[in-house]
């Protein structure tokens, strides 16, 4: 069991009820923070409540929020009412199209999630943001080098990159603020993205892309999570750190 050395803290984790939240969810349980995961489904936000206790016995609570609405991520906060010493901004979509396909409402889709829900959920969040401590935005690969077929994603996901490093330098030293970039990581999300390709490519064609020869699992980006916020952790602000596979080397 690793030791991140946040028994007691309070952290808040958006997109928190499946994927890479989730499993930072249970690590950080599992290290003795206190959780609170915020997400837009009641049924999936209790299912991983449920699911969380069962596998760490720990407390959790689960908080309904749409990140695109600033009202909601107001509540939250009014609701927590206490110090928050760790913020992980994870909520995020994925959508895979051309930009000659790409629509208004495709735009609003994807950035007022993916950047303005991280925008949102931070601004609420900065009146009880801890002194000393840590937001860690989930962006991506391809907010770093670009990808094929999904301009609008890479966008969004570049635009939590320099949003990360402006906020750095806005709020040190009293709050730590950086950015985790994720490539491909087995989770619902991106067995909707195989559906939603009707065929047109595999998980084993996606594991070909990278050096190391397979994808992530959401439990390694959840260590790094955990890494960056951790108090032991305290020189790290402003940075951007790929977690690929190898991608962004070659």
């Amino acid at each position: 069991m690793m030791n991140y050395g946040c028994e007691g803290l309070n952290v808040v984790i958006s997109g928190g009820t499946s994927g890479i939240g989730l499993a930072a969810a249970e690590k950080f349980l599992a290290d003795g923070a206190n959780v609170y995961i915020l997400g837009r489904s009641v049924l999936r936000g209790a299912m991983a409540v449920q699911k969380l206790q069962a596998m760490t016995g720990e407390k959790v609570f689960y908080i309904p929020c749409d990140v695109t609405s600033a009202e909601d991520c107001r509540r939250v906060m009014q609701s927590i009412g206490e110090s928050i010493h760790v913020l992980v901004n994870a909520a995020g979509v994925y959508l895979e199209r051309r930009l000659e396909n790409l629509t208004e409402e495709d735009f609003s889709y994807i950035i007022d999630t993916n950047l303005k829900g991280t925008m949102l959920l931070t601004q609420a969040a900065l009146p009880l943001m801890y002194e000393g401590g840590s937001i860690i935005n989930i962006a991506s690969d391809a907010g770093i080098s670009g990808n094929y077929g999904c301009p609008l994603y890479c966008a969004s996901k570049g635009a939590v990159v320099a949003l990360t490093k402006a906020l750095a330098l806005d709020y040190a030293p009293r709050i730590r603020v950086n950015c985790v970039c994720p490539a491909d990581v087995d989770t619902p999300l991106l067995r909707k993205q195989l559906e939603d390709s009707n065929g047109g490519y595999t998980m084993a064609d996606m594991a070909d892309a990278y050096p190391l020869q397979r994808i992530g699992r959401a439990e390694e980006i959840a260590h790094v999570i955990c890494s960056v916020a951790s108090p032991h952790n305290s020189f790290m602000t402003g940075s951007v750190i790929p977690v690929d596979g190898g991608l962004t080397a070659k």
